[in-house]
């Protein structure tokens, strides 16, 4: 079971606590030989971001990039595998959320940037951890500067794209302070913690039954008990808003939101993987907070 954690991150370390970094070897891919950093990430949450902080200069894939994919249960093919064992710079999210790609990169000769280490999260505890602003910036910074390490020559343009995703970045903070203003300490629950780290940004409490978030957080069933506290909380009042992850969509979660719904108590809907739609990751966490807002106004 993970527990919540709150993450406070006082100071960035060097590259050298936030990346395991390797020799490179001599078998490197064409992009690399054309001047180009290849880079392999886990998920799209952690690829979108080191496009946006490499630009041209780095040649970028990202294994999950999909809804209908479960990170937690992925099994890598030849193929996934082949990719990190030729990547310069490869971006896991770890706390046991990707341990594949966190096994499989250790044998690759490339500067890793474990997201969750880098944020102060570890095995057991919350891994989703790209819905927290402490993390994201955490690692944008562990990002860049293995790109300088990869190619110091391009260190000005990594510095100035860094700038810019610290731009988009803050904007996407100043809408959560925005919330965290009127919510007020708002009780909220949700059929599964995936967003927790971003409520807790916004000033929300949790409200999910501890039963029901012991049982989820486990991947087991919540008792018949578990689930009449949860509906019972909606149907009281003492729940003003549920989150509900479409990605684990099932009776269960019907059972939830239909009582939420009867109570009208506002939902907002998100996944855990990031949509396709996006291109950023501080676009999707950008349109998130707007459903937030709009469901706490």
């Amino acid at each position: 079971m993970y527990r919540i954690v709150r993450i406070a991150i006082a100071a960035l370390a060097s590259v050298g606590m936030l990346a395991s970094v390797a020799a490179c070897g001599s078998g490197r891919s064409s992009s690399e030989k054309n001047g180009t950093i290849e880079v392999v990430a886990s998920v799209n949450q952690w690829g979108t971001v080191a496009k946006t902080l490499g630009g041209g200069n780095v040649n970028v894939t990202s294994i999950i990039n999909s809804t209908n994919v479960d990170a937690h249960d992925y099994e890598p093919t030849t193929s996934d595998i082949a990719k990190l064992q030729k990547a310069q710079v490869i971006i896991v999210n770890g706390a046991g959320y990707d341990a594949w790609a966190v096994k499989a990169a250790q044998s690759a000769n490339a500067t890793i940037v474990n997201a969750a280490a880098v944020g102060g999260v570890n095995d057991g505890e919350n891994p989703h951890v790209w819905f927290s602003a402490d993390v994201r910036k955490a690692v944008a910074q562990a990002i860049t500067e293995a790109y300088e390490q990869a190619d110091a020559a391009k260190k000005s343009d990594f510095d100035k794209l860094h700038d810019q995703w610290k731009s988009e970045e803050n904007n996407v903070e100043s809408k959560i302070a925005e919330v965290k203003q009127k919510s007020d300490g708002l009780a909220y629950a949700a059929t599964e913690s995936v967003a927790s780290y971003l409520a807790e940004d916004m000033g929300l409490t949790d409200a999910t039954p501890s039963g029901y978030a012991r049982a989820t957080a486990n991947e087991s069933e919540p008792t018949p008990t578990d689930i009449k506290q949860f509906t019972d909380a909606l149907k009281a009042g003492e729940i003003k808003l549920l989150v509900v992850n479409t990605q684990e969509e099932s009776e269960l979660t019907g059972k939830i939101t239909n009582a939420a719904k009867s109570a009208n108590v506002p939902m907002v809907e998100l996944t855990e993987q990031m949509p396709e739609q996006y291109d950023s990751l501080t676009a999707w966490m950008e349109s998130l907070v707007d459903a937030f807002s709009k469901a706490i106004a």
